[in-house]
Order: structure tokens, then C-alpha cells, then sequence
């Protein structure tokens, strides 16, 4: 397909391309994208909107909605998550918001692109490429910043990526918002420019990916390691083969045990990138090869080992990273966070070097440390390894957690080994694959006293289903038991009832119990299935455990004031 830049996509179409599919389901060809994004240019341009937030799950009508802001010459801003604190910051420094989907905002301050009807749509043109749109970080390594970035930025970047990977086909999925500057370029304006489809929705489950893909004879993944390292072996390997052409990764990096597991199975390594909003993409590896630069960026090292990026589409006030590094073989390797220094009683500690020595644990497979607020400690969230969960199964967590400490102890100051432990299969992430602050907070808080319900098809309007994934560190193994964690059956019979009040039956109230098993122990890592029935001719909720189709408890809870005999 014919390369369009991205300041002309709204000029008339050749006719070989005007019908061509920016995205389906619904289809949405070039022509009919350029018409809908003049309209509601027309429309933003006679309501006087100069600043408007965009916040859109489809990731074609944002792209509707960005071109028409780009067009009538407002500013785009692109928030970073759509939760009530963040919206009302941001409100304040927008005309208007753009969206498809609910929002916690007044309702007179939203826009749907069907509201932006009845005004004349504005005229084809070639668009400025010195007007500006705003990204809005996650937090990540912080506060929450507003990038401010020149259209004639991101041409140049998806310029770049076209350069180096010019055999790039297929439509484009992806698992990552696309409101990041990660997401945007990778899957709607490297899309958009390079004439291949967009898939509308961000997937969040490899099981959504690869049900997508299937539908194409060759697709392209834009992805996040923390969707990667969940790949395992949930998808058909051999229906993805040869079908999915290209995966990339970026908002962290790819452990070197899932690029291998990949390659084993696709005969692909995926490509992952290495850069961060202000900078845009830098640089590209695969496997545990050096980061190579992307066409048209140099790298070199400030007196302090930190990274410093030159490049089209850096501006020169963002080119400085505090990512140390050390250059190789024409790139370079990441040497960790030169920033991430916490200062505990007067001693300076760096959490990269904690983090590094924890990863060489056998019982570890991924670490990250922080300070808490009010606290004088640091807290650790540590993935644990399959020995690291072995140990966790049969000794319990504080010889799990004895036996860090003394890891660390070896090395460092005592005020350096973290005082709260927090463990998991996988670190916690948001949809770019990042911790931010707010998500360490809450992963370091109190422990879990149930395991997040996913609800699986529901056999009938009485029934629900679920996958229990059960924490690793459940509230309840502490005291149960201590050398050997096992869920209390009190606990099984809770969580029951608490999702059979959410989802079945809201008056249900308990009166006792019937017929209650237990037949195999239910253990920290362990993915159970919990089937709940509700009775009403007999007022009473039937319930069953199993892991891997063995039965693990089940029982009869019976309604208070209504139950009947069985």
C-alpha cells in the first residue's frame, strides 16, 4: 500500500486508496474517515473549541476525532487514564471533551462525534504540521506530566518506523491504549500513514488477540510485556504461526524467558521498544541484543553514564533521559534508573541495584521497590519464580521472606531491606504495561482477602461462572497455616456468597449450611473454577470449587426465612 504522511490523509484520496479500510467492524474506508474528521471539524472549529480532551476505546473514531482537532486547529490533549481525579484536573484546562464511552464529568462538558453534526464540514487541506497535541503521562516515575508535541514530531517519528520496518503488513492489534505515546504512533498513525487496517478495540486478554487475529491472513501485535509474559500456553501456537507477522513490546522490558518461549513457538522474537513520552521511540532489540537506534536517532552518554537522545523528533529540552547505559556494538544496554535514589535516615539507596540483586534470587523472577507514604522503610513487590512459589506452597511466606532478607542482608545496609513484602505471579501493571505510583500504593497495601473474580459464559440465567486466580498472598494464608498457606473453607464459602449476591441473587442472606465438602486444599497460585447455582423454588445457593476438573469443596447455602427441604 501507497505511503500517505500524515498531513495529507485528509486531502482527497487517489481512487485506488479512497476505498481502502481504515478499520472494519465497522468498516471505515479512507474516504469516509477523512469526511467524518472534516465534519467534526467543522463543527469544533464553529463551537470555538481551541482545546479539547480526547478519551476514546475505539481507536478509529479517535483517530475521527484527532484529525479533526488537527484540522480546525484546536488542541488535542490525550489524558493518561480516565479516572474521576485525573478528568477533573483536567477539566479545567479544556473547552470540551471527546469521547465514546461514559465519563465522570458533567454531562454537558462530553461530545460524542455524532453531536458534532449540522455544521458545515470544513474543506479538504493539507494540515499545518506546526500545531501541537497533548500527551498526558500515567505517573509512572511520578507526577502526571503534559507533553506538549508538534504534529511535524510525529510525522517524522512514524517516518522513522516505516524505515525500519518497511515490510510491515497486515492489520495492526493491539493490547495497549492509544492514548500513550506508545499506542498512538504504533497502532493509529504508523497505521494510518502505511494504508493498513486499524483494529478499533485495545484487547487486554491474549485470548482476545489471537480471536482477532484469526480473522486476518496477517496481523501485527502492538503489545505490552506484561501481556506477553502472560502468554504461556493459552493460545494456539500453530493457528498464530506464520500468521502473526511482527509483535512488539514496550512500557518495560521483556523478560528474556518470554521472548525465548515466543520464538519457540512463532519462530519470531518480538521487537521491543525502548523510549518514554518525551522522547518518542529511540530504539529497537530483540532477544538480549543491544538497543539499536531507530533512522535518524544518535545516542551518547552525559558525564554521569545517563542516556541522551538526538533525533527529528525530540525536543532538545526532553533529549536528556536519567536511564544509565553504556554504548555497544553501534546501540547501547540499559544499565537501570539513575533517578530511582531514595534517601532512608540519611543514607542514599538505589532501588535499581535492590532490585538487580533481589532478581538473582532463585525464588525471583521480577522485583520492584519503593517508599511508602509515612513510612521509613522501603516495601517490595516481588513476582515470584516457580521455586519462589514452591518455597511459598511448602514452607510459607516467612521463610520466603526470610530467606530475601538475608539475600539482600548479604549486600547491603540493613535500612535498605524492605520491611513490607508483597508477592505476586506477575508484578502489577496498567494497560502500557507501567507501575505507576498509585499502583504500587495499592499493591503494597493491605493484602488481598479474595482473588479477582473473571465471570466465564453463564450456562443459564440461574448460573455464573468464574476463574479464581488465587493470590499468592491472600490475607488468610497468614494465620492458615503459616508453613503450609491453604484457603479456610470459611473463606470459600464467603467469597460464594459475595458474588452470588453481586451477580444471582442480591437478597441473599445466610441461614446455615447443607452437604458442605471439602475435598482437596485449595493453595496460593492455583486457578480454581467457582460454579454457583441459585435454587428459588428451593432458596438455595449451590456452589462447587474445582481446579483443573477435580472437585476441591462445594456445599448448599441455605436462605434466611426461605429454605425448603432438599
Amino acid at each position: 500500500m501507497a505511503w500517505t504522511d500524515l498531513s495529507q490523509l485528509l486531502l482527497p484520496a487517489p481512487p485506488d486508496l479512497a476505498g481502502a479500510l481504515v478499520a472494519d467492524e465497522p468498516p471505515l474506508t479512507r474516504e469516509a474517515f477523512a469526511c467524518a474528521s472534516l465534519q467534526a471539524a467543522g463543527a469544533l472549529q464553529a463551537r470555538q473549541l481551541r482545546r479539547v480532551a480526547i478519551w476514546f476505546e475505539d481507536a478509529a473514531q479517535m483517530a475521527v476525532a484527532l484529525f479533526a482537532c488537527w484540522r480546525a486547529g484546536a488542541v488535542a490533549v490525550l489524558p493518561g487514564d480516565a479516572q474521576a481525579q485525573t478528568c477533573a484536573m483536567l477539566d479545567a484546562t479544556v473547552d470540551a471533551w471527546l469521547s465514546d464511552t461514559e465519563l465522570p464529568l458533567p454531562a454537558q462538558r462530553l461530545c460524542r462525534l455524532a453531536d458534532l453534526q449540522g455544521h458545515a464540514p470544513l474543506a479538504p487541506a493539507e494540515l499545518d504540521s506546526a500545531l501541537t497535541l497533548v500527551l498526558c503521562t500515567s505517573g509512572s516515575s511520578g507526577t502526571p506530566k503534559h507533553i506538549a508535541k508538534h504534529w511535524r514530531q510525529l510525522m517524522e517519528e512514524v517516518r522513522a518506523l516505516q524505515r525500519q520496518w518497511p515490510d510491515a503488513r497486515g492489520p495492526v492489534l493491539g493490547s495497549v491504549s492509544a492514548q500513550h505515546m506508545y499506542g498512538l504512533p504504533f497502532r493509529v498513525l504508523w497505521p494510518l500513514c502505511a494504508g493498513r487496517q486499524l483494529d478499533r478495540p485495545q484487547r487486554l486478554y491474549p485470548e482476545e488477540l489471537q480471536q482477532a487475529s484469526l480473522r486476518h491472513p496477517a496481523c501485527t501485535w502492538i503489545a505490552s510485556p506484561a501481556l506477553l509474559r502472560r502468554l504461556g500456553q493459552r493460545l494456539d501456537w500453530n493457528q498464530l504461526r506464520g500468521r502473526l507477522t511482527r509483535i512488539h513490546s514496550s512500557g518495560g522490558e521483556l523478560p528474556a524467558e518470554a521472548s525465548d518461549h515466543i520464538a519457540q513457538h512463532l519462530g519470531l522474537r518480538p521487537s521491543e521498544i525502548y523510549g518514554s513520552s518525551e522522547t518518542g521511540a529511540v530504539a529497537w532489540r530483540e532477544g538480549d541484543s543491544p538497543w539499536q537506534p531507530l533512522p535518524g536517532v544518535a545516542v551518547e552518554l552525559n558525564a554521569e553514564g545517563a542516556l541522551r537522545v538526538q533525533s527529528p523528533w525530540v525536543n532538545p529540552a526532553e533529549a536528556q533521559t536519567a536511564d544509565g547505559a553504556e554504548l555497544a556494538h553501534g546501540g547501547f544496554r540499559l544499565l537501570g534508573r539513575l533517578d530511582r535514589i531514595v534517601k532512608i535516615e540519611e543514607k542514599r539507596i538505589s532501588l535499581p541495584m535492590l532490585e538487580q540483586a533481589l532478581a538473582r534470587h532463585p525464588y525471583v523472577a521480577e522485583a520492584r521497590l519503593g517508599g511508602l507514604a509515612g513510612a521509613t522503610r522501603l516495601a517490595a513487590l516481588v513476582a515470584l519464580s516457580a521455586r519462589g512459589l514452591h518455597a511459598l506452597r511448602n514452607q510459607g511466606r516467612k521463610a520466603v521472606v526470610d530467606a530475601l532478607r538475608a539475600h539482600l542482608a548479604a549486600g547491603f545496609e540493613s535500612l535498605a531491606v524492605p520491611r513490607t513484602w508483597r508477592f505476586f505471579a506477575q508484578l502489577p501493571a496498567n494497560a502500557q504495561g507501567k507501575l505507576p505510583r498509585s499502583l504500587f500504593d495499592a499493591a503494597a497495601g493491605a493484602r488481598p482477602l479474595a482473588p479477582e473474580a473473571v465471570e466465564l459464559p453463564r450456562p443459564s440465567v440461574h448460573e455464573r461462572r468464574y476463574a479464581l486466580e488465587i493470590p499468592y498472598d491472600l490475607a488468610h494464608f497468614s494465620g492458615h497455616f503459616p508453613t503450609a498457606p491453604v484457603v479456610p473453607g470459611v473463606a470459600q464459602i464467603g467469597w460464594a456468597m459475595s458474588l452470588a449476591q453481586r451477580d444471582l441473587h442480591p437478597e441473599l442472606r445466610f441461614a446455615g449450611m447443607e452437604a458442605l465438602k471439602f475435598q482437596r486444599l485449595l493453595r496460593p497460585g492455583d486457578t480454581a473454577m467457582l460454579a454457583l447455582k441459585w435454587d428459588a423454588a428451593k432458596q438455595k445457593l449451590y456452589f462447587t470449587y474445582t481446579v483443573n476438573d477435580a472437585p476441591c469443596s462445594s456445599g448448599r447455602i441455605l436462605q434466611a426465612g426461605g429454605h425448603a427441604p432438599a
